[in-house]
């Protein structure tokens, strides 16, 4: 929170009746101490006590809001210094007049009418009590609205990371949908499994990522119905070689990572070319780190091949930015390389 925003929160009240109480309690016995006379500690702090509560919830939600948080500060400081010489003007009476004539028992001296020693004692105190209090209800406005920016980060962090994994092609599912139609005009045996292949991944997709984490074997598992309805769609021209190696039990990732790899791999290595096509896929895990690389063609039309730093950029992007807000710096490494045509992108990844 900004302190000149004129913003503030509201304490539950038990946590004003816990503080004035031990705020109260504790100057009724410092004071009795002192006094030797619990008594008349008691009956000075049951007069005082409802004075120092005035001045305090004045200060903080009329005079700072409506003066300090609009840097009205030469007013602020008469509006304080006034209301607290009233109050002590109405201290010195009360006191007076209803529990003893020796007003300032701890003064340097006895007296029986306001002076201005007692003036300035009485108001430096005043102001000490504001001062405290005020600094508590700033320390609680503070950490407060650090929760509600905290929170709020955490929240546009999540929105962002879901925006982020929604960013898989929609041309994809269309493309598949095509296939479907044709596959069942045809009354082809291979639609029941594409249907299904399509369901499952389509499943996943809008339920079982929705957390921060998933496990590997339930990625691999979305890339393996990825690959076989791009098997299906490609025919015969498409050749995927997927190698797994290490234990992948009990590891989790940021889901949908890996498969915008996958997906940037078809988009520009299979869909732009007309021949023949190698895809290379090779999941390594060792220790705590997944080594995951995936190699295809590059464009081979010119006009695809000129714009293939642009286009496949967007998403390649956007991972770069989910792996930053969902992991430490140390915590991965991503690189790409072209290679003889080959594009080919690295990820070691903490699982």
């Amino acid at each position: 929170m900004h302190l000149n925003s004129g913003k503030s929160y509201k304490l539950p009240l038990h946590y004003h009746i816990l503080f004035w109480l031990t705020y109260f309690l504790f100057n009724t016995f410092r004071w009795g101490s002192y006094f030797n006379d619990y008594g008349y500690s008691l009956k000075t702090n049951l007069l005082g006590f409802p004075i120092h509560m005035t001045l305090c919830y004045l200060n903080i939600l009329v005079f700072m809001p409506y003066m300090v948080y609009r840097k009205k500060y030469l007013l602020y400081l008469f509006s304080i210094l006034s209301t607290i010489f009233i109050m002590v003007v109405i201290k010195f009476n009360l006191t007076y007049q209803l529990i003893t004539h020796n007003v300032w028992p701890e003064g340097p001296e006895t007296i029986d009418k306001l002076t201005l020693n007692y003036t300035i004692d009485m108001m430096m105190g005043e102001l000490y009590v504001i001062t405290f209090v005020t600094a508590i209800k700033i320390t609680f406005d503070f950490l407060k609205e650090q929760k509600r920016v905290t929170d709020l980060e955490k929240s546009q962090l999540e929105t962002e990371l879901l925006f982020l994994k929604s960013q898989i092609s929609p041309h994809f599912f269309f493309n598949t949908l095509n296939n479907i139609y044709s596959l069942s005009v045809e009354k082809s045996n291979k639609t029941p499994k594409i249907v299904l292949k399509l369901s499952e991944l389509m499943r996943y997709m809008l339920y079982d990522t929705k957390g921060k984490k998933q496990t590997l074997e339930n990625e691999i598992l979305c890339i393996q119905n990825y690959l076989d309805l791009e098997r299906i769609r490609n025919d015969d021209r498409l050749e995927i070689n997927m190698y797994i190696s290490g234990d992948i039990h009990d590891k989790e990732i940021s889901p949908i990572i890996l498969l915008t790899f996958i997906e940037n791999a078809f988009k520009h290595g299979v869909n732009k070319n007309t021949g023949p096509v190698v895809i290379n896929i090779n999941f390594k895990v060792k220790d705590d780190f997944l080594h995951f690389t995936i190699t295809n063609p590059m464009p081979e039309i010119t006009k695809h091949k000129d714009n293939f730093n642009k286009s496949s950029g967007i998403g390649l992007e956007n991972v770069k930015k989910r792996l930053e807000l969902g992991y430490n710096k140390n915590d991965y490494k991503l690189s790409f390389k072209n290679k003889k045509d080959i594009f080919v992108v690295k990820l070691v990844i903490k699982v």
